[in-house]
């Protein structure tokens, strides 16, 4: 009680900083007299920049940050105070206009931003007090309140799932708003709690907000009278994000964990860093320039008129006597008076309008865009689309395009090809009088249509039902079309042709490959059924039903590269299936089981398949007992969970069997070679960023054009680092001064054409690198070490026609763009990508490209222009951007050209006039000179005008440069 007072005294919060704990429903009996309720924040989202009482000081703060503005509200108030030879009006009334434009505008938006905050607030939402359902707004909702969601609703903040209305208990979820997935994924609720959700008494211990959006680490405490109480562990499975969205579920019921802008959205809601284009850039350099110009004008003339007035006679003439007050007034502040009205005399030199004029056309551009026709995609009903109409002529100035692969280049439409059991190939050839057999290419070792064991076979086919997060959903009338398809085009083992299942079945998985492993053993005779109440039923080829207890998931992750199920058969028998890639499960297996397999592995992954190898163990019950106390332990850690789960499942995945390996094709986007092309004709250098394999990913650059037969390719990736005996370091070391040799030091001089650099060398150099050797490349042990092999990689990579890099992480992928972009010359460069994990290298690039792809719409929302298909980046680029930089160019050159043409002649006219500041021009004509004279003609240019057709720019690449 002492220490408790005093850190109450003192302010001191008894519990532990990274912790929280939250009373579900408020339930008052388990909060003792001692206890101080913690504050949590309240539920409402600000996305809003401005108030009404902050909107006119923090606008006209930001608005007058610009040079130009500073520059005029500078002018302006030189007029209103020393008596200068134009009204004040003449700078005052553009710059009025200027700033109200911009005012309404972002008032504008901001006001839409509010209506959006508004529309999320006021959200009716039912939560359960006392057992009674209660409509309340969103943003009353508090932490520790149970919530209750239907589907098809978001959900209003994040929420530990407590209840759903399917019997396996169990709720799908889409998470398109978040991560970009667009795939179901499958939450779980806390096992063994009270159906009754008023009666129960319990606490959640879990970790302060944080923005990973996949990881959560928590536990709950269920209490019961004259019980100890239980304790359940609570991971990412059971956290429901704001966001998401509930399907294929009725009705659910959480406890809000964290609410507002403590939810894991709000956390990863970063407002983009503001892109500036080339030629914004390059306007505030011509207004420096002209600013000197400005004040150079302005001494001589000052220079002058007192120099002129020495002489006798000129300073006090008979027709214009001096007052007493001039004679009494200070020489020099009279010459600073003097220059200072020079300068408001000369002053429209700088043209304030300029900001406007360009903000307009990029902004009218920017909708030519969106109304092309060819950019429509009559298959998702959509155009392309315009977040950020800033960035228009920088798509006329690209010179390396960064692009993914996966749903990028390729289609992201898995379709299951063939496998491979204990070494016997088994292919689809589409023809059911073809014999399934094993081709006569891979070795001597196996003979045409030979096969593996029944045992074999149906212990394959088990792991791929088994290994995987499907689900089963009732289908529509058109995913049974296409299911019978499907399964009509079944294969065929030990002369059983698989017969269309009674009941069509549809599937949802967070991984579409998964689905295609599922129907692929579905055309093979093992037809997966579903998972009621953590038993997996499968349908074999005999038509009998097995049931399997799901005991355990051990999750797919990046790191691991592998997922694994252990399960339990109708025998008792422990089972683990394992699949995964095949640098993950190779390492893990009897190595006398690999070289079998290697061979179709690498095989496939050069004619570009995604390959999957399987593999299994059959566990003891000291195994399994061992590997479950070790599972659920790490499961209920707060701290390290991650580190503690991955000890466990590396120990539990070694000794196995391997089965076989699976090859899904994953088929290249329309027109992607044509585009590749074109814009490699363009001057453009393409670099494929992906996660995926070497040899898959080096496929589909041949497919797509970027490696052609004659280049020679560069590979620095683990397999050449670990060639020799020597450490890893030096072998590094070695590959890059050898490859920049070849590819730099030894190329025939090159010659410079525009910015952009024309190979005069006849041999084309390719250059592929994997994530580990970017690793060692950007993070090496010494810092002169680092600095050398990271300009040496540039280097080699400058040379090179197309480079590759495969088992690249999102971060990496940032990496390589900011390394590119900050290079000498500062090239201007692009990102394309379809996927959540691309969009940090969209938000790095100058441009940033989303497709509207099947991963969702993450990488679309934050990039700068969204489009249905890689083949519309060949006009976006080619001829828009092109017309745009060109366009805007002249509008720039123009303003600043009309206004030096509009001043000079007030400049000259004062060597006739004494040096007395007398305007040339009538103030009218002053004001509205830049506003209205001269600006529509220009505008009405820099939006319509055509210098080369789009049709010539679209056929002709090379016109780009």
């Amino acid at each position: 009680m002492l220490r408790r007072g005093l850190n109450r005294l003192l302010g001191v919060d008894e519990r532990r900083v990274d912790n929280r704990t939250i009373y579900i429903g408020h339930q008052s009996s388990l909060v003792n007299e001692d206890f101080i309720p913690p504050k949590f924040c309240d539920n409402r989202i600000v996305s809003s920049k401005y108030t009404v009482w902050n909107f006119l000081p923090k606008n006209l703060f930001e608005q007058f940050r610009r040079i130009a503005n500073f520059y005029f509200l500078i002018i302006f108030l030189v007029q209103v105070i020393v008596d200068t030879p134009t009204s004040p009006v003449t700078s005052g009334l553009p710059l009025f206009f200027v700033i109200t434009v911009t005012a309404i505008k972002q008032g504008y938006e901001d006001w839409l931003r509010h209506k959006a905050d508004r529309e999320v607030n006021k959200y009716q939402v039912t939560v359960l007090e006392n057992g009674q359902e209660t409509p309340k707004e969103s943003e009353n909702i508090k932490v520790g309140d149970i919530v209750q969601v239907k589907e098809n609703e978001t959900f209003p903040c994040d929420l530990i799932l407590l209840q759903s209305t399917r019997d396996d208990d169990t709720c799908f979820v889409t998470t398109a708003s978040l991560d970009g997935e667009s795939n179901h994924k499958t939450h779980y609720t806390v096992p063994d709690i009270e159906r009754d959700l008023k009666s129960l008494n319990a606490t959640i211990e879990c970790e302060q907000p944080q923005p990973d959006l996949y990881k959560f680490n928590g536990r709950m405490h269920i209490y019961k009278t004259n019980q100890d109480p239980a304790v359940r562990s609570l991971g990412p499975e059971n956290l429901l994000l704001k966001g998401a969205t509930l399907k294929n579920t009725q009705k659910i019921c959480g406890v809000a964990v964290y609410t507002g802008m403590e939810t894991k959205m709000a956390l990863n809601y970063q407002g983009k860093s503001q892109k500036r284009s080339a030629v914004e850039k390059s306007i505030n350099a011509f207004l420096l320039v002209y600013l000197c110009i400005l004040l150079s004008k302005a001494l001589v003339c000052t220079t002058l008129k007192y120099v002129w007035q020495s002489k006798p006679g000129q300073d006090e003439p008979w027709y214009n006597k001096k007052t007493q007050k001039e004679k009494d007034t200070n020489l020099y502040l009279k010459m600073f008076t003097d220059f200072l009205s020079f300068m408001v005399l000369f002053n429209f030199i700088i043209p304030v309008s300029m900001y406007v004029t360009v903000e307009m056309q990029k902004f009218l551009g920017s909708f030519f865009i969106t109304w092309d026709k060819d950019f429509f995609d009559p298959e998702i009903q959509e155009g392309a689309l315009v977040n950020t109409s800033d960035l228009n002529e920088e798509l006329g100035q690209v010179e390396y395009v960064f692009t993914d692969k996966t749903g990028t280049l390729t289609q992201n439409n898995m379709e299951f090809i063939e496998c491979c059991i204990d070494g016997f190939q088994y292919k689809h050839r589409g023809a059911s009088s073809e014999l399934d057999g094993f081709c006569v290419t891979d070795g001597p070792v196996n003979k045409l249509q030979q096969k593996a064991g029944r045992e074999k076979e149906e212990l394959f086919l088990r792991a791929l039902c088994l290994c995987h997060t499907v689900q089963v959903k009732e289908s529509t009338e058109q995913d049974q079309r296409e299911d019978n398809l499907d399964q009509v085009d079944g294969l065929r083992i030990d002369e059983n042709v698989l017969q269309p299942p009674q009941k069509e079945r549809g599937f949802i998985a967070s991984s579409p490959d998964e689905i295609a492993l599922v129907k692929g053993a579905m055309r093979y005779g093992f037809t997966f059924l579903g998972l009621e109440s953590k038993t997996m039923k499968i349908l074999n080829r005999n038509k009998d039903v097995e049931m399997y207890d799901l005991l355990h998931v051990l999750n797919f992750d990046p790191v691991r590269r592998r997922m694994s199920v252990i399960v339990r058969s109708g025998s008792g028998e422990m089972l683990l299936f394992c699949k995964g890639a095949d640098s993950s499960i190779f390492p893990r297996v009897r190595q006398e089981e690999v070289e079998r397999i290697r061979l179709h592995v690498e095989r496939n992954a050069t004619e570009g398949y995604r390959t999957l190898c399987v593999a299994y163990k059959r566990l003891s019950e000291e195994e399994y007992a061992q590997a479950d106390a070790g599972l659920r332990e790490a499961r209920l850690a707060l701290q390290d969970r991650e580190e503690k789960l991955l000890a466990v499942y590396n120990q539990v995945e070694t000794g196995m069997s391997l089965i076989g390996a699976t090859a899904v094709e994953d088929r290249l986007q329309e027109e992607a070679a044509e585009t590749m092309e074109a814009l490699q004709r363009a001057g453009m250098k393409v670099w494929v960023l992906t996660g995926d394999k070497m040899e898959t990913a080096k496929s589909t650059c041949y497919a797509c054009g970027l490696f052609q037969r004659k280049t020679e390719l560069l590979e620095l990736t683990v397999r050449t680092l670990e060639d020799g005996e020597r450490k890893r370091e030096e072998r590094l070391h070695e590959l890059l001064g050898e490859y920049h040799k070849r590819a730099v030091q030894d190329a025939p001089p090159v010659k410079a054409g525009g910015t952009r650099v024309c190979f005069a060398s006849n041999q084309d150099y390719g250059f592929i690198i994997d994530g580990a050797s970017l690793s060692m490349v950007l993070n090496s042990s010494s810092e002169s070490n680092m600095r050398s092999y990271k300009d040496l990689f540039l280097q080699i990579c400058q040379n090179c026609t197309a480079v590759l890099c495969c088992r690249m992480a999102p971060l990496q992928k940032a990496q390589i763009v900011k390394m590119v972009k900050s290079s000498k010359g500062s090239p201007i460069t692009l990102s394309i990508g379809d996927g959540a994990n691309d969009v940090s290298m969209i938000l790095e690039a100058h441009v940033g490209i989303g497709i509207k792809g099947k991963e969702g719409r993450q990488a679309v929302r934050n990039s700068d222009y969204a489009i249905p298909k890689l083949k519309h980046l060949k006009k976006l680029l080619l001829a828009h951007g092109h017309l745009y930089y060109h366009r805007i160019a002249h509008l720039v050159q123009y303003f600043f050209y009309k206004n030096l043409c509009f001043i000079l002649p007030q400049f000259l006219y004062q060597f006739f006039c004494g040096y007395s500041q007398q305007p040339l021009y009538d103030a009218a004509y002053l004001t509205m000179y830049n506003i209205c004279f001269t600006s529509m003609p220009i505008l009405a240019y820099s939006l319509l005008e055509q210098r080369i057709s789009i049709e010539d720019l679209i056929e002709d690449a090379a016109l780009y440069r």
